[in-house]
């Protein structure tokens, strides 16, 4: 089951700067806030900030119960993978696949 776009991850080159551009934005502390990722959540929604994430560029992350099943489903009608399944902490699982127009979709099972 699709539950929606739920988290959206920037990438950004300066953390510390984009860190208190996105604080003042939302008007919350992260919950999470490391050198390689800072996540905030607002309204249920989670926007993440990825000093590594150039590669892929700004990712827009449905949320759904079956990561396997929602990456087949996605792949039988002509998405290629971009990154397998991985767990990225306790369990929660994202995968991203690229579809026939060059568009980036991710997927995220919360753990």
């Amino acid at each position: 089951m699709n539950q929606g776009v739920k988290t959206i991850i920037y990438p950004v080159k300066d953390l510390a700067q984009t860190k208190t551009l996105f604080r003042t934005l939302l008007g919350v502390e992260p919950y999470a806030d490391q050198p390689y990722y800072v996540g905030f959540r607002v309204e249920g929604q989670e926007i993440g900030l990825d000093p590594n994430g150039h590669k892929s560029g700004m990712t827009a992350y449905y949320h759904v119960n079956d990561i396997k099943q929602s990456l087949q489903a996605l792949i039988d009608s002509g998405a290629q993978v971009q990154q397998q399944i991985k767990d990225v902490s306790g369990g929660r699982l994202i995968a991203t696949v690229i579809d026939m127009t060059g568009n980036i979709i991710g997927l995220l099972q919360p753990s």
